[in-house]
């Protein structure tokens, strides 16, 4: 006769849309006792208090959610919390250092979801900065939260390739679907984990800000071309030209070797199959350009719109 799996009785810590399908996974085959997420925010024109997607979907399936400001001496949650019998508690982009009088509560304490290569790219933004930098490996890892920014021991790690196209969407969904495939074994086999210690030195991935996104032209083509992928969807990447910010929506490397001549960074080299422009090393072609106010578009078509020629220079 088989054994059921073993169902877990856990909260569950997390806020952006990509951490649903997470919530969803232990939903089905597990006890989700309490969702926690970031606090309602103002969204659209009326700026009308919204929940994040985490509490939209939990509550939609009739989970119970607390939505608390703060977690560090909050009592009343802390109560809460202990009195709720957990076995374990996971996180995955909740968005908050957990404190320690937390983290003690569950009986086999805290569970993170991480998508890098633990000591690599700690903090709020992993998979960005992985391929800003031009990794050509990461790992999406199951570690055990402490009171550090993703400092605990890892319990799973799966490694693989990056993609050389891409975006930081398409990886961070990836890893995260290969990611609750290592978390519902670790949940299965709590009483036999045997977490590994990180080393203490370790590399930060801070949150991005909008002049992220910049184009710098003396950067390499490959430079900038990683970047686009980091930043895509937000802030995106974007330049500026007379004066009004224009977001580049689709752009690739050129490679062929046609264009040897050197030239200044930010010189439109060619108008045809896109947009090639100089960069610091090689080139880049804008494929699809969505200036201020308006809709994306084809970058030539917005070139001659502003009576761009071949060897006029992006403001």
């Amino acid at each position: 006769m088989t054994s059921q799996p073993l169902r877990r009785r856990l909260a569950f810590f997390g806020s952006p849309a990509w951490a649903v399908p997470v919530l969803e996974a232990l939903h089905r085959h597990h006890e989700v006792v309490l969702v926690v997420t970031q606090p309602d925010k103002p969204a659209g024109r009326g700026l009308r208090l919204t929940p994040c997607p985490v509490a939209a979907w939990a509550e939609a399936s009739g989970l119970r959610v607390e939505k608390p400001v703060r977690l560090r001496k909050n009592l009343e949650f802390l109560a809460l919390f202990q009195s709720l019998g957990l076995e374990v508690a996971v996180t995955a982009a909740y968005g908050k250092i957990l404190p320690a009088e937390l983290l003690e509560v569950p009986r086999f304490g805290f569970l993170n979801l991480h998508p890098s290569d633990l000591p690599r790219y700690r903090g709020p933004a992993p998979v960005q900065w992985t391929l800003i930098n031009g990794e050509t490996e990461t790992a999406v890892c199951i570690m055990q939260t402490d009171v550090g920014m993703d400092t605990g021991p890892v319990v799973a790690r799966w490694r693989t390739a990056v993609e050389p196209h891409e975006t930081a969407v398409e990886l961070a969904n990836r890893l995260r679907d290969k990611g609750i495939e290592l978390l519902l074994d670790a949940l299965a086999d709590l009483e036999r984990l045997q977490p590994a210690p990180q080393p203490p030195e370790g590399t930060h991935a801070p949150m991005l800000q909008k002049d992220d996104g910049k184009i710098v032209w003396e950067r390499t083509a490959l430079e900038i071309y990683n970047r686009y992928r980091g930043v895509e969807p937000w802030p995106g990447s974007w330049f500026e030209h007379q004066g009004k910010r224009v977001k580049v929506t689709r752009m690739s490397c050129v490679e062929d070797s046609a264009n040897t001549q050197m030239r200044v960074p930010g010189t439109v080299v060619q108008m045809g199959q896109g947009l090639v422009v100089a960069t610091g090393e090689g080139y880049i072609r804008l494929l699809e350009v969505q200036p201020e106010g308006k809709k994306p578009m084809p970058a030539v078509d917005w070139a001659r719109g502003a009576r761009l020629r071949p060897g006029d220079r992006l403001d």
